[in-house]
């Protein structure tokens, strides 16, 4: 099939031309579709480039797709699903892209914003940026199905994409989005589905099962190369793999006297391996006596990049379930704990109702964010934000868990300008039955190389309430930035580290991860940037690596994305997914763990009394 190339929208014409388009009714968007756009670019590559009427062409199979399902006056769960169904194919067939075109973000922007963007507006009404954007092409409305197609096709087969009907979205997620050390290989993506369609899980928990086995190969990942072992041999490994995620969810009299298939993976390679990955040493570890030996269920909303769950769990909280909506956030809880069951989805779209196993947690918490004052309400810049905020209140109040922990910036605990969301918060939570409690700490009282104040909000069943009592500081002092960043300064040999050290004799101003809207990957605004220059770091952008020997003399170093962590006292051996602003976002959002692992504990304490 010829390769052609597409025209790309680029961000800064494509995110106006999304924010005007996000609420115009479907019959006036259809209005808006052409086949070119005076802002649009093309690659600088050869190749031919695709003609205004192929690109008809290509519009007019997609709208007869979508019809059959409700275009453009209704839709349904069951009739969206068979649409990205057929849809995937169709595209992955007709555009004649070729894995590099359809891995660049533009081109998709280019047909859901020009081509096709009362179909786009359709299928997600009132969408996140990402659906339609393409931030994230696991999740936008057209370049997910390409690739999920992408993956599965198998041109020797009768019917190439009919891996796509094997597993529903949700399911396949777990493969793809959620699971990078295995959803990025076709060839094991296709092996995985074989696998599963010949699989008998009458009585199980299909969920609970894929999730099981997409664990049990991820702990074999760094021992087996899979994408060296010939088709019928990596079918025979998975069988075997998935045979034992099939037999623990059975109950243990079913299997008197089986035989037991075991994956010759899992006899060859480390025993190890085929254990639960070790949690990585906290910084400031937490000891539990003998009554405090009782681990929780949590759920972790606006998870990020897990620091917050990452405290919670040394403070005795195992999490059933982790969201967030960035999939360079979920891919790197997934590096650091594969185990942890990471979904990457807008919080609006979680499906509650397929996961059951998370009503009656005992905690829900997250780091929501970040709101802006009444007087934004309205504004593009305020409706994520309190977009959010709804569907967690909501949340809570369907799963109904023990206690609710939720994180936000100090204003919303003591502005008058945030009074209404605090009442209407406070109203929600208490008609499902919950006391509530708000609370302002900064990290540095709990060990923190770092003046950053948060609000929190503690709401806990009637039975629980009276018993919690919020952290105390511990009259520690914590560490000054010279004391946490003196090492990596000087790991290079750079000769002015130690002065420097003596001089950065401070805590840390607040790391600001700044917004997806703007900015880039610098220590914030003004104000911050003027507050680390007294502590000698220029904050005007980051460092690749530490200063080494020929650093020039006078100049100020700038932190390195590993030296931000330790600034937010992250362990060191927590590794980041995604560039370098990815990286530092997910950073200068998290909650440190320490602070994060006392909130935890006079939770846990609460629900242990």
């Amino acid at each position: 099939m010829m390769s052609f190339l597409y025209p790309r929208l680029l961000a800064e014409q494509a995110k106006p031309l999304f924010e005007e388009y996000r609420y115009l009714p479907i019959a006036e968007l259809a209005g808006r579709v052409g086949f070119s756009h005076e802002s649009a670019v093309y690659v600088a590559t050869g190749g031919d480039r695709i003609s205004a009427a192929q690109l008809r062409e290509l519009r007019a199979g997609v709208v007869d797709l979508a019809k059959s399902a409700g275009f453009p006056d209704g839709s349904d769960r069951a009739r969206n699903a068979e649409f990205d169904l057929q849809l995937a194919a169709l595209l992955h067939a007709e555009m004649g892209v070729v894995p590099a075109e359809a891995a660049s973000r533009d081109v998709w922007a280019f047909l859901a914003l020009v081509v096709l963007p009362d179909v786009a507006f359709w299928r997600y009404p009132e969408p996140p940026r990402d659906r339609v954007l393409g931030t994230d092409l696991t999740r936008h409305v057209f370049g997910r199905l390409w690739w999920r197609a992408q993956l599965v096709r198998a041109s020797d087969d009768p019917e190439p994409y009919g891996a796509l009907k094997i597993l529903g979205e949700a399911a396949f997620d777990q493969i793809y989005a959620r699971r990078a050390a295995l959803g990025g290989s076709p060839h094991m993506v296709r092996a995985i589905l074989r696998v599963w369609k010949d699989l008998d899980l009458q009585g199980l928990n299909e969920r609970e099962t894929l999730r099981d086995f997409l664990k049990r190969l991820l702990r074999l990942a760094p021992f087996v190369l899979f994408d060296g072992i010939e088709q019928r041999a990596l079918d025979d490994e998975l069988r075997a793999v998935a045979q034992e995620s099939v037999d623990a969810q059975r109950p243990a009299s079913s299997l008197a006297g089986r035989d037991t298939p075991q994956s010759t993976a899992v006899v060859n390679a480390a025993h190890p391996a085929t254990s639960q990955k070790t949690p990585s040493a906290p910084v400031q570890p937490v000891l539990m006596g003998p009554t405090e030996a009782r681990r929780f269920r949590s759920v972790e909303i606006c998870a990020g990049c897990g620091a917050q769950a990452l405290g919670l769990e040394w403070a005795g909280f195992d999490p059933v379930v982790l969201i967030d909506s960035k999939a360079d956030a979920c891919f790197t809880i997934g590096r650091n704990r594969p185990e942890w069951d990471t979904i990457c989805i807008d919080l609006v779209q979680f499906p509650l109702d397929e996961r059951p196993d998370i009503k009656g947690a005992d905690l829900l918490s997250g780091g929501l964010p970040r709101v802006k004052s009444m007087a934004t309400v309205g504004r593009d810049e305020d409706t994520e934000e309190r977009r959010v905020l709804r569907a967690a209140i909501e949340l809570v109040c369907s799963v109904k868990p023990k206690a609710v922990l939720l994180e936000n910036v100090p204003d919303l605990a003591e502005s008058p300008e945030f009074e209404v969301d605090r009442e209407w918060m406070g109203a929600q939570l208490g008609e499902a039955g919950y006391r509530t409690t708000w609370k302002i700490l900064n990290a540095a009282d709990f060990g923190v190389p770092q003046n950053r104040r948060s609000s929190f909000l503690v709401a806990l069943q009637e039975p629980y309430f009276p018993r919690f009592s919020w952290p105390e500081p511990d009259g520690r002092a914590a560490p000054t930035v010279g004391q946490v960043l003196g090492p990596s300064m000087s790991s290079r040999g750079w000769p002015g580290a130690d002065e420097w050290a003596k001089n950065a004799n401070r805590i840390a101003p607040a790391l600001v991860g700044g917004s997806d809207r703007r900015g880039g990957a610098d220590l914030g605004p003004t104000g911050s940037k003027k507050a680390w220059a007294t502590l000698g770091v220029n904050g005007n952008s980051l460092g690749d690596e530490p200063p080494g020997v020929d650093f020039p003399p006078g100049e100020m170093p700038k932190l390195t994305v590993e030296q931000a962590a330790q600034i937010q006292s992250i362990p060191e051996e927590w590794a980041f997914a995604g560039g370098k602003t990815s990286r530092y976002r997910q950073i200068g959002h998290a909650m440190p763990p320490p602070l994060a692992a006392a909130v935890g504990r006079a939770i846990a304490a609460a629900l242990r009394s």
